[in-house]
């Protein structure tokens, strides 16, 4: 078993490597350059875009909804552990280069936004899909699609093989675990195996919370996280902007180090090969992509069912997903820890480098900052169970000609899937879920290449259309 997790691994750091980083970074250059920064020059009108819904847009969900579902899956755990383990690889450094990620993933949301509503089509049932799979199909031709069929299946397997399943529940539980029964005093024997009473009665009630929503589709997921994740996301900013301010003498100290570590060409410590800036570099730009998902495909799912007749409209909505999740979440964490000096501590791994960040600038005792910690875990891993689900049954309904009675079925296994999530291992499961997370990308940064003249042209047309006073706000 710990040869196959071995392999696993392998093929896990194969497939994040440096061409499909490089790949994703050169289609964020690309749409930069033909987009003349439109990720600077309209961010204003994509935040008000963000929260003024379109008048008699067709479609599912409002557009704050389908975006709101998109940061569902997006700001999770990603934002909390990720941040953490590549500043503690990276150093301080990979901070700035998970931001230049970002601000160039910023062009790329923008494009699978556009395109996911520009070639999103509507079923029998009436129900709008959209997505990667679509956009390769329609925008490029039938004879593009085994690409699409490609993506949708690593979509798929993405979603039920863990990711949104498996490995989010089990965060949760163990985060239950370790702060109400830490020394495993309440236990019982379930599968020939001893569990806390802590990690049943949270598995149970996350499985059934699960039930309630996901059965209801993409409305009542989306209904679910139009409040959900704003108030997870401002309590959780709340947090690292307290731990900033009580510290707000340590900034200077904080942003000298993450530009000297981000452009140094001094030896790596430790004896490892490479610069300082290479490991940055290589830490924040992979972490960034993995947290803010920007070219994997995921977010132009959701974005699909936004009620708009506008595909740019729409875009510069979904390009705000990543403002949101790294330029600003990413970013206050990436600070917290940065000024608490807790990624110098060899003992600290992952999550209890956040934590310790939390001990050290929060303004309460260590038992209510880690309490607040726990409580964020479980609702950003919650939130993207409910995303993953979205994605993944969208997924398979593409591959399967959108047939209820599949769809209905699949909603019930995904279910089984979290129900049993908490009394599984998850270290292979969160890498196989990492593989086909990555190699959704391959097929969809191919297509948005292709397609960059279509987003070119229609981002043209629509600015010339509002300068002109024709579209109405």
């Amino acid at each position: 078993m710990e040869k196959i997790n071995e392999i696993i691994s392998q093929i896990d750091n194969y497939v994040w490597g440096l061409p499909l980083i490089i790949l994703i970074m050169a289609c964020g250059i690309l749409l930069t350059v033909r987009l003349r920064l439109l990720q600077v020059s309209r961010l204003g009108k994509a935040l008000k875009y963000m929260v003024r819904n379109e008048e008699d847009g067709s479609g599912e969900v409002s557009s704050f909804a389908a975006l709101c579902t998109a940061l569902s899956a997006t700001v999770g755990t990603g934002n909390i552990v990720g941040v953490a383990t590549a500043i503690a690889a990276g150093g301080p450094g990979a901070l700035f280069w998970m931001e230049l990620a970002a601000f160039l993933g910023m062009a790329t949301k923008y494009a699978e936004g556009l395109l996911a509503v520009k070639y999103r089509i509507r079923d029998e049932n009436g129900n709008i899909l959209g997505g990667p799979f679509y956009y390769i199909e329609n925008g490029l031709g039938k004879n593009w699609r085994w690409l699409g069929k490609m993506f949708a299946l690593f979509g798929l397997l993405a979603g039920i093989m863990g990711i949104g399943t498996i490995t989010q529940i089990n965060g949760i539980t163990s985060a239950a675990n370790n702060f109400f029964d830490p020394d495993r005093k309440h236990t019982v024997a379930l599968f020939g195996m001893e569990y806390t009473w802590t990690t049943v009665i949270a598995g149970a009630l996350i499985t059934l919370l699960t039930a309630l929503i996901v059965i209801g589709g993409i409305k009542r997921i989306a209904t679910v996280s139009e409040v959900v994740v704003p108030v997870m996301i401002v309590a959780y900013t709340g947090c690292c902007l307290t731990i900033i301010f009580c510290h707000i003498t340590e900034i200077p100290s904080a942003i000298s180090s993450i530009l000297r570590g981000a452009f140094s060409l001094k030896a790596a410590a430790g004896g490892a090969s490479g610069t300082v800036m290479m490991y940055a570099m290589k830490s924040g730009v992979a972490r960034g992509i993995f947290s803010n998902e920007a070219g994997l495909g995921s977010a132009p799912i959701a974005a699909a069912a936004a009620k708009t007749n506008e595909p740019v409209r729409q875009g510069l909505v979904t390009m705000t997903g990543t403002f949101i999740d790294t330029i600003i979440v990413c970013t206050m964490t990436g600070l917290a820890i940065i000024m608490s000096g807790s990624h110098n501590t060899a003992e600290l791994k992952g999550v209890m480098i956040t934590m310790d960040a939390f001990d050290y600038g929060l303004p309460f005792s260590e038992r209510v900052s880690s309490f607040i910690l726990m409580a964020c875990l479980a609702v950003f891993a919650f939130t993207t169970i409910l995303g993953w689900n979205y994605y993944s049954e969208r997924c398979l309904s593409y591959l399967t000609g959108a047939r209820r009675k599949v769809t209905a079925v699949y909603r019930w296994i995904y279910i089984a899937a979290v129900f049993i999530g908490p009394y599984l291992a998850v270290e292979a499961v969160w890498n196989l879920a990492d593989i086909f997370n990555g190699l959704m990308a391959v097929p969809n940064v191919i297509a948005i290449i292709l397609l960059s003249g279509v987003v070119s042209a229609e981002t043209k047309d629509y600015l010339k259309r509002l300068d002109e006073g024709k579209i109405k706000e």
